[in-house]
């Protein structure tokens, strides 16, 4: 998806999530492992466009039902990859069938001393 992701020549909404911050059990390393991390994820979502979705919750993307599923996969228990987190939440996406495009950024905030972060982002098209 190049920016801007939304397009009404193409009929494309834009959906997002900008740093959600949650505790995960990540990493390939035994100092990873049997205590959280904290992850920061962020979502793009290109989704079908409806000029009026009549204030309508249900006529659109719901962002809280994105989230309560990234919490969910979360919760299911360690993932050894960042990647393997980023892969679950663009097939969780997928789940509305109205999501056309998912980028998924997923970033471990504790993995380096001396960098912020590190992470991956992966783009699918359904």
């Amino acid at each position: 998806m190049s920016d801007p992701i939304a397009s009404a020549s193409r009929g494309i909404r834009h959906v997002f999530i900008r740093n959600l911050e949650l505790p995960a059990h990540i990493g390939v390393y035994r100092n990873e492992e049997g205590r959280t991390q904290q992850v920061r994820i962020n979502l793009d979502l290109a989704t079908d466009d409806i000029a009026d979705a009549q204030d309508m919750l249900e006529n659109v993307v719901d962002y809280h039902k994105i989230e309560k599923r990234i919490r969910a996969i979360i919760a299911e228990g360690h993932v050894r990859l960042a990647e393997t987190l980023a892969e679950r939440i663009a097939t969780a996406c997928f789940e509305d069938a109205r999501v056309r495009t998912v980028r998924v950024r997923v970033e471990k905030l504790e993995a380096l001393t001396a960098a912020e972060s590190v992470g991956i982002e992966i783009e699918r098209t359904r």
